[in-house]
This record gives C-alpha cells, sequence and structure tokens, in this order.
C-alpha cells in the first residue's frame, strides 16, 4: 500500500442509510482516485481491527469495489467483483457486519467462492477461498448489490430491526470508526436472539 498521512479514515455508513440500499455502479475509470478509494477502504477497515472485508458503499462511495484481510495471506481488493459458488457445500455461522455493530446472526453461506474483477489498472484478478474467505466474498458482493446480511434473515428482520433501535448508535448516518461510539457499539456485540 502507498504511503498515507495519519488520520485519514472515512466514516462508516450504518445501518439504516440508504447508501446501503443502493446497488454500486460499475468502475469504469481506473486511476489514481480509484487507487485512493481502495486505500482508503483498507485504512477504515483496518482502523476497525475486527473487519475482515468492506465494500465501498460502507464508507459512502456507490463503486463497485471491496477489500478484505482474512488473514494467513488472505489480503486483496477487487474492482466490479462477479462472486460465484463453487460446488453445492454450505457453512452455516454467524455473521456480522461493520455497519451494523453489536449484532451477529447465524447466517447459511455457500462453502466455497471464486470472485472475479479487476485491479486498480485494470488488469483481471482471481480469488478464491472457502470458509470464512468464501463468506467474506458472499458478504461484500452483497453490499455492492445493496443487499446486508440481515436481509437474509426476511422473517426475523422485523425483530432485529427492533433490537437494533435499541443500539446507541441507531439512526446516527455514519460513525468514526477510531471513534469512542463505534468503538462502544462494536463492544456489545451479541448474537441475536429472536425469543428476546
Amino acid at each position: 500500500m502507498p504511503f498515507r498521512l495519519p488520520g485519514r479514515c472515512p466514516p462508516i455508513t450504518l445501518y439504516g442509510n440508504p447508501v446501503l440500499r443502493t446497488r454500486a455502479q460499475p468502475v469504469t475509470t481506473f486511476d489514481r482516485e480509484l487507487a485512493s478509494l481502495v486505500d482508503d477502504l483498507f485504512d477504515t477497515m483496518y482502523a476497525i481491527e475486527t473487519g475482515v472485508g468492506l465494500a465501498a458503499n460502507q464508507i459512502g462511495r456507490l463503486e463497485r469495489v471491496f477489500v478484505f484481510d482474512c488473514g494467513d495471506d488472505e489480503t486483496g481488493y477487487v474492482v466490479n467483483p462477479v462472486v460465484e459458488v463453487i460446488g453445492d457445500g454450505a457453512q452455516d455461522g454467524s455473521e456480522g457486519c461493520l455497519s451494523v455493530p453489536g449484532i451477529s446472526v447465524p447466517t447459511v453461506r455457500a462453502a466455497r467462492a471464486r470472485v472475479q474483477g479487476h485491479d486498480v489498472h485494470g488488469d483481471a484478478v482471481t480469488y478464491e477461498g472457502e470458509g470464512l474467505v468464501a463468506r467474506c466474498f458472499q458478504h461484500e458482493v452483497d453490499h455492492l448489490d445493496g443487499m446486508l446480511y440481515v436481509d437474509r434473515h426476511p422473517k426475523l428482520l422485523p425483530a432485529i430491526d427492533r433490537h437494533l433501535q435499541e443500539r446507541e448508535w441507531y439512526g446516527t448516518a455514519s460513525l468514526d470508526p477510531r471513534g469512542p461510539k463505534y468503538r462502544r457499539a462494536q463492544a456489545t456485540d451479541t448474537p441475536f436472539d429472536p425469543a428476546v
């Protein structure tokens, strides 16, 4: 990553902000501005420390770009990503989101996935993974399609929404991921229980 000025970190767009429900547009210009967007995404994701992926609309931008860092050299970014499920295996695991802090919900995803797209120069890239990596690819492409992981639970969505309305940050369009309000939201992460 190129040298970055300290303190540069766009705010995280939060649940309820319409930009999260807006389909991102394909990137057509591969230039320094695109490279800067990728840097901003990494900076914001790393400022939070618990994230493994971040899509452009999570910082209020509508370009089809996401970054990921799932550990073990599974780090990268994809411009104009297209995700493909590999095989018919599934994984059911707890899933959270940096734009929906403080809640996780068991969510079924494909066990293996491949994502294809481009780098900031317009060259083709392909990543493939299983487990957390596959979950991340699917989650981030959902974001770029204007879908949140909680939308995969339509019957639970009203209860999830009521649960989120009790959060300190609810109704806030975005927060500084380094700020105390966002840190408190992350610290209260709990599995969602529809019975509560």
